[in-house]
């Protein structure tokens, strides 16, 4: 039950005995917190903890919870916003349904821009325009927001709630897909926010994201409020040190490759681009890139948000109408020569964040697997015994057999993760790419699927590209590193080997 409280009372917000079930299974229990004026809260906690659930009820989107929520009047009538990895997949969604590229002559929309998508208030304020350079989205203003990188579209949808002025800006995990230089200003910048007439609720996966100016913690680990109070004396606790630690992790053995799925002869090179550039009308993404792909390597492709890597795999993927007529080569064959685009996904496993915000629910987990072998968003082909068989394999290399048959959307962000990185790898791919495939992990799960990672490139015949925004998050295996440098804010790219 949802309801505004009377002027007598001093909190801004109060939760008593919130407890909330997904399909029969308890996610929060028995939550109880009183937040008064002039305290900044945080919640931490790791993946699967809870933290997007107590979200989404703080926000309204969710209402079937047990116990009560009190938010101050004025609070109420101002609204709340928030910025969540769902916010990204509802306007994500929105604009691949609006995309009119295939009527266009040009065979390009730009859809939405981040002006318009900001146009609800005075966007030329003195105000605005603060914040749109404090965030750092200035430069973007005029791009469609399905031509911005993940971290920019969460700068965007910052924002966006920041300039409807609400009662409550709730903030998940706000330095999620975002590089070294721009997690640093984001940081920073909730000292900011906090300053502001709002109340700010921050949800954060690892202690080093906890604003310098929050003032209370309450730490969840499976759905229970396991410590709360003044922010100097819950971290200070061992147990939540304890808690934010990586154990060890161990990896079981890789199913055999089929005589269907070995890996054919391949001369030269398995990726060949040479003086590749794209725009889209002024906008230059990159230019003159040259790279080789060969047997052997494992790439790390890294550069600062919005600099092309994401474009660059489109080229790659046969998913870009801009490879046509340039000198890009797939194993071996000129892109463009009459190869289709489901015999280019077949060499391919991927693994992503558009991949994930794009699938869908109500399927179990070895069903989602299972659509690996069909390269679908879902399972549309009936399978056979031998491919049910391979796919609990995979379960049981990453230890999650037990999850066979309970629901993906019922997991935790990083579990998920994991999920799609078995489905990418039933088919034993030439060629793995992972595009941020950490982002949205605690450290544990960051631990968990770099290890995976590797795990994979020493113990099967598959090849890794390996794409985050910075040099230091990577997996062992990599040999080869592309780097996006800018020159004048056009991009082109730098290749080593080690």
């Amino acid at each position: 039950m949802i309801s505004t409280k009377s002027k007598e009372q001093t909190f801004l917000l109060s939760l008593n005995n919130l407890s909330f079930s997904y399909r029969y299974k308890p996610v929060l229990k028995n939550i109880s917190l009183k937040i008064k004026a002039g305290q900044h809260w945080v919640f931490l906690g790791r993946n699967g903890a809870g933290k997007s659930s107590l979200a989404a009820i703080l926000g309204g989107r969710e209402t079937s919870f047990s116990g009560t929520y009190e938010l101050a009047p004025d609070l109420k009538k101002r609204g709340i916003e928030i910025v969540s990895f769902e916010e990204t997949r509802t306007l994500r969604s929105r604009e691949r349904k609006l995309d009119l590229s295939e009527f266009n002559e040009t065979a390009f929309d730009p859809g939405t821009s981040v002006r318009e998508l900001l146009a609800f208030t005075n966007i030329d304020s003195d105000e605005a325009s603060r914040w749109i350079t404090l965030i750092g989205i200035d430069s973007i203003l005029d791009r469609g927001v399905r031509f911005i990188s993940t971290g920019q579209m969460r700068k965007v949808l910052l924002a966006k709630a920041i300039l409807k002025r609400p009662g409550m800006i709730i903030l998940d995990n706000l330095t999620d897909g975002l590089d070294i230089s721009s997690q640093k200003s984001m940081r920073n910048l909730l000292d900011d926010l906090i300053n502001q007439d709002w109340l700010l609720v921050v949800l954060s996966r690892q202690l080093e994201d906890v604003p310098k100016k929050s003032t209370h913690v309450m730490v969840l680990e499976n759905g229970i409020a396991i410590q709360s109070g003044k922010k100097e004396l819950v971290l200070s606790d061992s147990s939540v040190s304890n808690l934010m630690e990586t154990p060890s992790i161990n990896f079981g053995k890789l199913p055999p490759i089929s005589h269907s799925e070995t890996m054919q002869s391949i001369e030269g090179p398995l990726l060949s681009l040479k003086n590749v550039s794209v725009r889209y009308g002024d906008l230059q993404i990159f230019k003159n890139v040259n790279w080789e792909f060969r047997h052997g390597q494992h790439c790390h492709i890294y550069g600062p948000n919005g600099c092309g890597k994401t474009t660059l795999l489109s080229l790659i993927l046969g998913d870009n109408q801009k490879a046509y007529g340039q000198n890009i080569h797939i194993f071996g064959k000129l892109r463009g020569s009459g190869e289709s685009i489901w015999d280019i996904k077949q060499k391919f496993g991927q693994v992503g964040t558009e991949l994930h915000l794009d699938f869908i629910g109500g399927m179990t987990n070895l069903e989602v697997i299972l659509s690996g072998f069909f390269d679908t968003i879902g399972l549309y082909t009936a399978h056979d015994d031998y491919q049910k068989r391979h796919s609990l394999k995979w379960l049981e290399v990453f230890q999650l057999e037990d999850l066979a048959k309970k629901q993906f959307d019922e997991l935790s962000f990083g579990t998920q993760r994991v999920i799609l990185i078995a489905r990418a790898m039933v088919k034993y791919p030439a060629v793995l790419i992972l595009d941020e495939p950490t982002l949205g992990m605690d450290l544990y799960n960051q631990k968990l699927i770099l290890s995976a990672i590797d795990h994979i490139a020493e113990n099967s015949q598959t090849q890794i590209i390996f794409i985050s925004h910075s040099q230091g998050e990577r997996p062992n295996c990599i040999n080869q590193e592309l780097y996006f440098k800018s020159s004048n804010k056009i991009f082109s790219v730098s290749v080593t080997e080690n």
